[in-house]
């Protein structure tokens, strides 16, 4: 948690003291936020904009999160802006037209496909699985179709596994996510190193692809930016960059 957890946690606790300001609040000024909710990774997507309540003061914990939901959280996740993308681009048919500019996005930007090639699954409840993939490939992951050989769902679980992605998650891989689990599974990407490929991509016979060696490495960047933040280490200023460093400086 390196970094970002120290930066973020001035975020926190600035979050946490105006929620003390509310007579009987939970975390962050929600009242349906209890300790038994995943209260810190709720706390710090507030502080920085990606999840927040509704209108009645509640962040409603215990809620289903759609595809079309998941997308929003994407854009804001990567900062993007979506009236740069193209929505004539996008093959869906079932994205609402409040939905399609973010949908268009995350599609452009190669972080979600649909669930058939014409339809995205908009009002369908995103699965722990559907939403690690898009996290990991916001941190660089999945990047050829090579990475699926074996299955994208297994792919998936295994890398996700590698870097604690479902930690503090009890939701089964299939399962669909609420908006507590989807929290913590956006904080523990940000937490999460950002990677690059390297190698070659192989070549592609049919539906398999033969002779691939690309291997995902930690990115490391040096410069005044990273000075600032680096750790204190025998290599100096380079430094291995979480993704919520990056997007958050």
């Amino acid at each position: 948690m390196r970094n970002l957890k120290r930066a973020l946690s001035l975020a926190v606790a600035s979050v946490m003291l105006l929620g003390m300001m509310v007579v009987g609040s939970g975390a962050a000024g929600y009242d349906d936020v209890s300790s038994a909710d995943n209260q810190e990774a709720i706390e710090v997507l507030q502080a920085v904009g990606i999840m927040t309540g509704d209108d009645q003061g509640n962040f409603n914990p215990d809620q289903g999160v759609t595809r079309a939901e998941m997308a929003v959280m994407m854009t804001k996740v990567l900062d993007l802006n979506t009236g740069n993308y193209s929505i004539s681009a996008m093959p869906f048919v079932d994205v609402p037209a409040w939905a399609q500019s973010y949908v268009a996005a995350i599609y452009a930007e190669g972080v979600t496909g649909g669930t058939s090639a014409t339809t995205y699954g908009t009002d369908e409840p995103v699965t722990a699985a559907q939403a690690a993939l898009m996290l990991m490939r916001a941190l660089g992951y999945f990047q050829y179709s090579s990475d699926f050989n074996d299955g994208w769902l297994l792919a998936t679980i295994r890398q996700a596994g590698r870097i604690n992605l479902f930690d503090g998650i009890d939701a089964g891989a299939e399962e669909a996510l609420t908006r507590n689990e989807v929290a913590q599974l956006v904080l523990n990407t940000l937490e999460a190193t950002m990677v690059e490929p390297t190698g070659s991509q192989g070549v592609q016979i049919g539906d398999v692809t033969v002779g691939s060696t690309i291997k995902y490495e930690e990115i490391s960047k040096t410069g005044s930016k990273y000075q600032a933040i680096a750790d204190d280490s025998a290599e100096g200023s380079k430094h291995y960059v979480q993704l919520g460093e990056e997007l958050f400086d």
